[in-house]
């Protein structure tokens, strides 16, 4: 019989010692098929809960296991606490895995930390039992704290819904099992969605409801420009509604992603460019009715889809990524032709990112005027753009807004 553990440890030691994201170490990692599924929800879990796991063994150790055994225990914790497995079938299989890895050393402490760990209490401090309790780095439990309050453990604890997939064609054929209604044309979320020939053909796609929430917002338009477009899903479904979209990316083999997407769902009114959405192009400047910038952000609205994010974000990368967006911005404000609309959005939860930008923008552009859009998924108005949030949008976390130039 196949030891549960063996795949997801291979696959998350990929991302824990080598940095790779879960979804390519899921895809380059060699696993059972059969147990692809098995292996991908313990993967997941594991990066979800990795703060909350770490502090039970942290709790129940004198001092920290080497990496590849706290990697261990990790699993087998998640396997007992949210699977619900037997706790001699687990010992025993995480036994025979360290074992197998040359740890045999290790396998008589692996064995006794499963079969007599304690569950300790949360932190008694506020914001560290916030960190525990919604498996967050302490740094951004004390952020989401300082902006939303009480409301902060909901919003780092709101589970992602499932699967969002929007139709070009043949959706009653799909429309068979369990699903949740958005408020975007063809756009619905499964619980469960079997990729088949019919994506390769393109009837659908994948497509998160931030996505699809960014695009209902932009006016339709003749000419625009999705200055962030990688992996290509905005400019796919703007350029239903915009005579051409260009899309720029910074990235070659990005771009060609771009390519590949417009292709198989049918969009012959896009062109792709590789080029910096931060430093000036002369060949775009007035040149269009429309600029997105979805820029690169922390992705803190989307960690319960992404829970690698957790591990690899850190905080001082917020005030670098402050810089390249307000960067990014201002240069692209150079693009809108007069009487245009420049759009800013991002994946993140942090106000820094996103009111603070948009406030940073407007202050210093006095040839744009504000412009906060209407959007049918249920949001909170703030006082310069929309911020969805995961507890009340539909699982998932993210800030838009508008400029419109003068004249």
């Amino acid at each position: 019989m196949n030891n549960p553990l063996t795949d997801p440890y291979l696959v998350l030691t990929e991302v824990y010692s080598k940095g790779a994201y879960l979804k390519q170490a899921l895809a380059s990692v060699p696993v059972e098929p059969l147990n692809r599924p098995r292996t991908s929800l313990i993967c997941y879990g594991v990066l979800e809960k990795d703060v909350y796991l770490s502090y039970i063994i942290g709790a129940n150790c004198q001092k920290q296991p080497k990496s590849s055994v706290r990697l261990i225990l990790k699993i087998a914790l998640y396997m007992l606490e949210f699977m619900g497995k037997h706790d001699y079938m687990v010992a025993d299989c995480a036994v025979e895995l360290t074992k197998k890895l040359g740890k045999g050393g290790a396998a008589g402490f692996v064995n006794a930390f499963l079969r007599s760990y304690k569950m300790p209490p949360l932190p008694a401090g506020e914001t560290e039992r916030l960190s525990v309790a919604a498996s967050v780095p302490l740094w951004l439990a004390k952020r989401v704290r300082r902006s939303y309050k009480s409301e902060a453990e909901a919003i780092l604890t709101a589970p992602a819904p499932g699967v969002c997939v929007r139709f070009e064609s043949h959706e009653e054929e799909y429309l068979k099992g369990e699903y949740i209604n958005t408020p975007f044309p063809h756009t619905y979320i499964f619980k469960n969605f079997v990729r088949d020939e019919g994506y390769d053909l393109g009837f659908y796609t994948f497509q998160s409801v931030g996505s699809a929430a960014i695009c209902s917002v932009i006016s339709p338009c003749e000419c625009l420009l999705d200055a962030c477009a990688a992996p290509g899903g905005k400019s796919v479904l703007l350029s239903k509604k915009c005579g051409s979209v260009t899309s720029e990316e910074l990235h070659p083999h990005r771009a060609e992603l771009i390519q590949s997407y417009a292709r198989r769902m049918g969009a012959k009114n896009i062109s792709v460019t590789v080029g910096d959405a931060s430093v000036f192009n002369p060949e775009f400047e007035g040149r269009f009715d429309c600029v997105l910038c979805d820029v690169p952000c922390s992705g803190t609205g989307v960690i319960n889809e992404n829970p690698d994010i957790k591990l690899f974000r850190k905080e001082e990368d917020i005030a670098s990524l402050t810089a390249l967006q307000q960067k990014i911005l201002s240069n692209c404000a150079r693009y809108v032709k007069e009487g245009g609309r420049l759009y800013y959005s991002t994946c993140s939860i942090l106000p820094e990112e996103n009111d603070s930008a948009a406030f940073g923008f407007i202050s210093s552009n006095p040839q744009f005027t504000l412009e906060i859009p209407e959007c049918a998924l249920p949001s909170r108005r703030t006082k310069f753009g929309l911020q969805f949030l995961p507890n009340i949008s539909l699982g998932a976390g993210f800030y838009v807004t508008s400029f419109q130039r003068k004249g």
